[in-house]
């Protein structure tokens, strides 16, 4: 359910996208209507139309998921916070300069900024965050907890450089199809991958 909850705005961004491409005058007239005030002027093309009303449909679905949290007092952690300042800057910028390039990076951005918090929390924090995320689940040496933590950091740069590649050499459906779907394989095949090794490494330790 967490994980569902932390996807909401990937999900409705992918949602709403795929309705504007499908309904791209209605898009049209929406975007001209609830957001024209906060562009920089001009007309807005029904080819942009979706992923405008997309950005800003998953700028509101953030606000709502931590408001929610704070709501139900409870902890938003601080890569939500993170998450959320990104979309407004970059989303913000795509739909007040009516340029999908912003939009783009943001997936990168966050990823690289996940990488630097693991990177720079161990190196000179000297507290591992995988580790103080999985401990509860799982006991193991130091110096496995280093290696997962270089590998994550590592998984999450590359994951920026893909998104960037995908993002920059194909058309944008594609890339809103892989920012929903390939993102999402990739990270369970991570998880998989890190999952078997951690069961070969305890199975070697009995």
């Amino acid at each position: 359910m967490k994980f569902l909850f932390d996807l909401f705005p990937v999900i409705l961004f992918f949602g709403v996208f795929k309705w504007g491409e499908g309904h791209a005058d209605a898009a049209q007239g929406l975007v001209s209507q609830y957001l024209s005030g906060v562009m920089s002027g001009g007309a807005v093309t029904a080819t942009l139309a979706p992923i405008l009303l997309a950005t800003a449909v998953a700028i509101v679905a953030s606000l709502a998921q931590i408001g929610y949290l704070l709501a139900r007092r409870k902890k938003v952690d601080g890569m939500l916070w993170v998450s959320l300042a990104i979309i407004v800057v970059f989303g913000g910028a795509t739909i007040y300069f009516r340029d999908d390039t912003f939009i783009k990076w943001k997936p990168t951005i966050l990823y690289w900024c996940f990488a630097a918090a693991l990177i720079i929390s161990q190196v000179f924090v000297k507290k591992n965050l995988i580790r103080v995320m999985m401990e509860k689940q799982v006991s193991l040496p130091e110096p496995v907890w280093g290696k997962l933590n270089v590998a994550w950091s590592i998984f999450f740069v590359v994951m920026g450089l893909l998104n960037l590649y995908v993002a920059f050499n194909y058309a944008i459906d594609t890339w809103v199809n892989f920012k929903m779907f390939g993102t999402m394989g990739l990270m369970f095949a991570f998880i998989i991958a890190q999952s078997l090794f951690l069961s070969k490494y305890m199975k070697d330790a009995e």
